[in-house]
């Protein structure tokens, strides 16, 4: 035995390794009835290998996957579900300049939620911008200003 274990520190048989996939958060849009519906797809994205916590939350229509999982596959999985499903399309309304563009106001989106539209996020270095904003009333230097 010690001949084969002198030999074997020097000879190694190394297998590559798979790259592991990012940790990563999946947020879909899916419309949900019931709670059948809801059930249904819980259990399709949590048998899914990777995935750590799923969250369905139907009053928002939404689905958020967390894992090590690839985003196109939780959708393909949700789909398989027979549910209509699309990436998660709102940003928080906080998060946006102008969130009343007519592309990012959605009557449908849920409370506190905006589309994500180009429009509705300020163009960097923009000169009218920087003229509204310095004689506002919420900016504290405009008196100095004026």
């Amino acid at each position: 035995m010690g001949a084969l274990d002198f030999l074997s520190d020097y000879i190694t048989i190394s297998t590559p390794r798979k790259k592991r996939k990012a940790m990563q958060t999946v947020e879909i849009k899916v419309k949900m009835d019931c709670d059948g519906c809801e059930r249904r797809v819980k259990n399709a994205v949590s048998n899914m290998k990777g995935a750590k916590s799923v969250d369905v939350n139907r009053k928002q229509s939404r689905v958020t996957v967390t894992g090590y999982v690839e985003p196109n596959k939780v959708l393909k999985k949700v789909k398989s579900t027979g549910k209509r499903a699309e990436f998660w399309p709102y940003v928080p309304y906080n998060l946006v300049a102008y969130p009343y563009v007519a592309q990012a106001y959605d009557k449908k989106a849920p409370a506190g939620y905006v589309k994500n539209a180009v429009q509705a996020h300020p163009i960097p270095n923009a000169t009218d911008e920087k003229l509204t904003t310095l004689f506002s009333d919420e900016n504290p230097n405009a008196c100095s200003i004026m």
